[in-house]
């Protein structure tokens, strides 16, 4: 079929768009400001990407419009649409439906799905099952919201099935919304065989009201496996027990406690996997942070139910290479190392800046750069937990272009080790005056920063 997707230079929709390319669809798309690097992606595939919504693009003619929850019934200040393809779809009666769906009913199907879901960790435990699936020879298909190094792709559809064996695709699940048609989580389409509940905070207050509606849509993912399924669950989250507490008619598995089923023995980079209190694995690799001990334990017991053995799971995450923009070095300047991080959240900060603490030591420096940019974040709802997220930093620096709330105010209990700047050039005018050598650059942000990293290595060089 053809196939004409609305926001294809998302994360998701660009995987999608690949995965419909490979399975042998004419796949076409427009987005606005059309960017790399899927922009670049997409066109090596020969995907044609046209610039903006505009309704001429109805001459395509699809068999089907595949709509990303970037669009919507917006209007501009005079009145007129902000997505006029949109509107000509539903004026014309096109058929149209959402990514989620499309990819449930034309890759999903017939699949054992393998989801990750949680607030924090998606992308890494996603990659990380992926891999040792892969190292186990399974050959899996996946779509991961990110670039997992040892694959150098975010998409493919794997091998098929071998006799009696369901193919296996491994999904980053997002509970974020479907589309502006379909208010339910991502993952309630996916159907999984084996759900990862890798952990739940409060997020995305853009569209849920509180921790409990949260709760609501993870249970609703819970009530799709079926009674041969495995439901893994981190045993140290309240909010994941009164999801199970609700109904749950699978399999489970618990980790990260220590009375759960998977639970680790160690430092984060080199750990005991103990099953039910029995050594079965151990984990030596290159990835630091309790966090990362998680996720690991999650993909672990994962990979168990369908058939990888704990101690060949912990081989294969020796040779894991994490994901690009997840602790990502981006370059040494005057013996001073910028890291690229998508810690947004932060929570998902203070695990970050733990992490590398634990790998530098307590004697180097950690200069942590971010910028609130998630629409929780441009909220300001959790801004008042920003100076917990960097306890562990020694110099906080903070972007605050485009906030809706001081971020002065907000980083004030951290007294004369938080500085924040308005732009770009001022953030790395503080930063530069600041570090020194032997000092660590963490920048954190799920965009692109406006390409501060360079911009850090090319003043550090400099100076």
């Amino acid at each position: 079929m053809h196939i004409h997707i609305l926001g294809i230079c998302g994360t998701f929709m660009g995987g999608l768009a690949a995965l419909a390319r490979e399975a042998g669809h004419q796949v076409t798309g427009c987005d606005a400001g059309v960017y790399p690097p899927m922009s670049d992606q997409l066109r090596a595939l020969g995907i044609e990407l046209i610039e903006g919504y505009g309704a001429d693009q109805m001459r395509l003619r699809p068999d089907m419009y595949v709509v990303g929850n970037v669009v919507s019934r917006a209007r501009a200040a005079d009145g007129s649409p902000k997505f006029p393809l949109m509107e000509a779809i539903l004026e014309a009666g096109a058929p149209y439906t959402s990514g989620p769906q499309w990819l449930a009913e034309h890759v999903l199907q017939g699949r054992h799905v393998l989801a990750v879901a949680g607030t924090h960790g998606k992308t890494t435990t996603t990659s990380m099952l992926a891999w040792i699936l892969e190292a186990a020879g399974r050959q899996p298909g996946f779509l991961v919201g990110g670039v997992p190094l040892n694959f150098g792709i975010s998409a493919r559809l794997g091998a098929p099935a071998e006799a009696g064996q369901r193919p296996l695709f491994v999904i980053e699940a997002d509970e974020y919304d479907t589309a502006f048609f379909d208010k339910r989580s991502k993952f309630v389409h996916y159907r999984p065989r084996t759900a990862v509940l890798n952990n739940l905070e409060f997020d995305h207050a853009d569209i849920f009201d509180d921790l409990a509606a949260i709760e609501r849509q993870f249970h609703h993912l819970v009530r799709t496996v079926p009674g041969t399924g495995r439901v893994v669950v981190n045993g140290l989250e309240e909010s994941l027990a009164r999801v199970l507490h609700a109904g749950c008619w699978s399999e489970v598995r618990s980790f990260g406690a220590a009375v759960s089923d998977y639970s680790a023995r160690g430092e984060p980079h080199d750990f005991e996997v103990l099953q039910q209190g029995r050594i079965v694995a151990r984990v030596q690799w290159r990835l630091s942070g309790v966090h990362n001990q998680l996720n690991a334990l999650a993909a672990i017991a994962a990979a168990e139910h369908v058939g990888v053995v704990p101690a060949d799971a912990a081989r294969a995450l020796g040779e894991f290479q994490n994901v690009k923009r997840r602790m990502e070095v981006r370059g040494t300047a005057g013996g001073i190392t910028v890291y690229d991080d998508f810690a947004h959240h932060p929570t998902a900060i203070r695990t970050t800046v733990d992490g590398l603490r634990r790998q530098v030591g307590k004697t180097a420096r950690i200069l942590a750069v971010f910028e609130p940019r998630s629409n929780t974040m441009k909220l300001g709802t959790m801004k008042a937990q920003l100076p917990w997220s960097l306890e562990d930093a020694d110099l906080a620096f903070c972007h605050s272009g485009s906030l809706g709330w001081d971020a002065r105010e907000a980083l004030a209990p951290m007294g004369a080790r938080a500085q924040v700047a308005d732009s770009i050039d001022e953030l790395v005018r503080q930063v530069v005056a600041a570090a020194r050598p032997g000092d660590q650059l963490l920048c954190m942000s799920n965009g692109g920063f406006g390409g501060v990293h360079q911009k850090l290595l090319e003043a550090l060089q400099r100076t």
